[in-house]
């Protein structure tokens, strides 16, 4: 343990020296002058606005993938203009000049918005106001018109769940399509009187396999790298747009019946209210009264045989603009914050979040949510309160603190009923390194707990880790530990009373012909420790990784795990007998992982395991992804993935099956309908999902949604629900 905490000790100032060793934008002389136009600009794909031909252009893009060292093969040009309301940008994405019409017909899933980024020919672009190459948004298509937007954070990753308002449209020609957008001000968040943004623009064409960018951008990066954006540099300030509140009332009718344990139908019918305010043009202010989240997709199951709580995103528009200040603190398994554990299953009356960034160096999120109680559990009214704190240091780290609280209100306990805590708070600080061309990343944590029922001992939490990241070598060290009394009860942390570590090293090379565009080797290990240094868990794996010209993927795999149980456990996860704690389990196992090409109409991935288990016993694991489009209209996809579980010291063996099947139609942009059923053995459910969503406006929606649940076998109904839900987005 001491080991640990003087290690922790010196990596923050390792941390801190590798920041300092890049200080310049790595793309600073790339420079798009923008200009005002004095006419106006129409969205319909066509470029013959006098804007536009008084408009710079940005060309020459440079290939991202397959390789990284010359200009793209494909023709992009690029334009933008503003006036007093909207953003506008223009993109002529010209096709292979020595193809056929035939063979340049564009590669889509469908018209459904915010698409799966590798499966389609698309044109995007990245816009960091602030210039700070952290944050930012992220807007774009597909060739065929269907819109991508969302939320970029920590320096290039996006959040696509994030709505708003803004118009685009894409037209097709036979050797080119043209995608024209305007983005209202009001949308996006910026600083006044600041005349220099980030930007980049991207290209993917699957045909030729081509990705490319404006602003070069290193093949073991997203183009969404923030860290190697160009730079806007406006002929004025950016206009102030005034007042700009945004109203989001909702209306819906619904009916339910649960059927397993015999209770006739119930009706509801409920209005409520979001609003967005404008505080400053980068400070944004949410309101909400009484929310209803009845549209948002129903989360895809997956087989649990893991002995820990399992994560699933955040997908409430009302939790996510700026929302990487709240929920991003911290690692991917030790989060305070987690924003799901607000208002499922429980009433949410109101909240409140003012979040944003007060100048180019400070950011800053408040946010305060009041449940309402259930007599039925016992559960008290709760209020839940977070304020985070972001601080830019060198040229893209942060220093962050966060402060979360948790409070039952007028709380008594009821005899014959759970018991609920009457607070939980957390306090953590934490420093986020990120050099100036991102090969150097990492994070230092420290965070504290309080609550009534732990002492002040073993309470806290302190990580560390560093990644270094080059087009051959990716290398890494992390580290953590989580005492036995921290308690998150609004965060994420399935596991406390340990400390772990885990190396990672990778290696890839990059022939000069043939099919394969890289392979190489890759080993990860982790070693996790309870507080005595006793080893209870380990698992080593070494991968060869290749990945081919036409982007389909092969990997295959070995590795070797250790398990000490600390309390009794199932591995089954289905009910059965359990192994006893204390017990000591090892096994060996391998693996394969196939990914096709993305540019057929249909794709498959299939991945396989085969090996030791818990217990000596053996485990097979076998999955696949089928897909077949129709473009643009009409996409089919199929996952599926069968268990083999063979325990004989138990004298056990369980099979189950998890199947998938989805349908996606999109008639045109605007009106989607999904339909998707999930058949899961090991939870003994079938859920059948159907959406209709049609966007009458942009923002504004009309929903209906039908819900289903069986018993497998029978296929006896245990539940059913049809919700009916119109929203209107109103400027005010």
């Amino acid at each position: 343990m001491r080991a640990f905490v003087r290690f922790f000790r010196l990596f923050l100032p390792c941390l801190i020296f590798c920041t300092s060793l890049y200080a310049q934008k790595k793309n600073e002389t790339y420079q798009y002058h923008i200009r005002q136009t004095t006419s106006p600009v129409r969205i319909d794909g066509v470029m013959d606005e006098p804007g536009w031909l008084e408009a710079d252009t940005a060309t020459n893009f440079y290939m991202v993938l397959p390789m990284d060292t010359s200009f793209a093969r494909l023709r992009t040009d690029v334009k933008m203009t503003y006036d007093q309301q909207n953003l506008y940008i223009i993109a002529v994405c010209y096709y292979d000049p020595t193809a056929s019409v035939r063979q340049n017909r564009p590669f889509v899933q469908s018209l459904r918005r915010d698409w799966e980024f590798g499966k389609n020919d698309n044109f995007i672009f990245f816009m960091d106001p602030f210039d700070d190459q952290t944050n930012g948004f992220t807007f774009g298509a597909n060739a065929v018109g269907a819109q991508w937007d969302g939320l970029l954070y920590e320096g290039g990753k996006a959040n696509l769940s994030w709505d708003n308002k803004w118009y685009s449209e894409v037209k097709n020609y036979d050797d080119r399509y043209v995608f024209e957008a305007a983005i209202p001000f009001k949308t996006i968040r910026y600083k006044k009187g600041i005349t220099r943004w980030g930007i980049n623009f991207s290209r993917q064409d699957l045909r030729t396999t081509e990705k490319s960018s404006w602003a070069p951008v290193p093949r073991q990066f997203p183009t969404a790298s923030l860290a190697y954006t160009g730079t806007i540099v406006w002929d004025q300030a950016p206009p102030q747009v005034g007042s700009n509140i945004s109203l989001i009332p909702y209306a819906l009718g619904g009916l339910t019946r649960d059927y397993a344990n015999q209770k006739p139908s119930s009706y509801r019918g409920d209005v409520g209210l979001d609003a967005k305010v404008a505080v400053t043009s980068s400070l944004n202010l949410d309101l909400t009264v009484n929310p209803d989240f009845s549209q948002v997709d129903v989360d895809r199951q997956v087989t649990n045989l893991d002995r820990f709580e399992l994560f699933f995103p955040e997908r409430r528009q009302f939790f996510l603009e700026n929302g990487d200040l709240f929920t991003n603190f911290g690692y991917a398994n030790i989060r305070p914050f987690f924003s799901r554990r607000i208002g499922l299953g429980v009433p949410i009356r109101f909240g409140a979040r003012l979040s944003g960034k007060l100048n180019k160096d400070w950011r800053i999120g408040l946010m305060d949510m009041q449940t309402g109680k259930v007599a039925e559990t016992g559960l008290p009214a709760q209020n839940f309160a977070v304020v985070a704190l972001q601080r830019r240091i060198f040229s893209r780290s942060n220093i962050g603190a966060i402060f979360i609280n948790k409070e039952s209100l007028n709380y008594e306990p009821e005899a014959g009923k759970p018991a609920y805590s009457r607070y939980n708070r957390n306090i953590g600080l934490e420093y986020n390194l990120a050099s100036s061309n991102n090969a150097w990343t990492g994070k230092v944590l420290f965070m504290k707990s309080f609550d009534p029922q732990t002492g002040g001992k073993r309470n806290h939490v302190h990580a560390a880790n560093l990644l270094y990241s080059t087009r051959k070598w990716i290398v890494g060290w992390q580290h953590e530990y989580v005492g036995n009394n921290y308690t998150a009860e609004v965060g994420y942390v399935p596991r406390r009373g340990y400390i772990k570590a885990n190396p990672t090293v990778s290696y890839l090379m990059f022939p000069k012909g043939g099919k394969v565009l890289s392979h190489g080797p890759q080993i990860t290990s982790y070693y996790v420790y309870n507080e005595s240094f006793r080893k209870t868990d380990n698992e080593t794996v070494a991968m060869y990784l290749t990945t081919f010209r036409t982007k389909s993927v092969f990997a295959v795999w070995a590795g070797r795990d250790f398990v000490r149980l600390l309390q009794p456990f199932d591995p089954t996860n289905t009910g059965r007998d359990t192994l006893a704690r204390g017990t000591e389990h090892r096994w060996n196992a391998v693996g394969v992982d196939y990914i096709s090409k993305p540019q057929s109409v249909f794709t498959y991935a299939f991945s396989g395991r085969y090996g030791g288990y818990y217990a000596n016993g053996t485990r097979l694991f076998l999955s696949t992804d089928l897909g077949y489009r129709f473009q643009p209209y009409v996409s089919l996809a199929l996952s599926a993935n069968y268990n083999d579980i063979r325990l004989p010291e138990t004298n056990s063996s369980t099979k189950f099956w998890l199947v998938g099947p989805r349908i996606d139609l999109t008639m045109t942009n605007r009106v989607f309908f999904t339909t998707f059923m999930q058949y899961n053995e090991q939870a003994r459910n079938v859920n059948l999902n159907a959406r209709f969503q049609w966007r009458y406006q942009p923002a504004s929606d009309i929903f209906l949604v039908y819900t289903d649940n069986y018993l497998p076998g029978s296929l006896s109904v245990k539940s059913r629900a049809l919700v009916l839900k119109l929203t209107y987005w109103w400027n005010v």
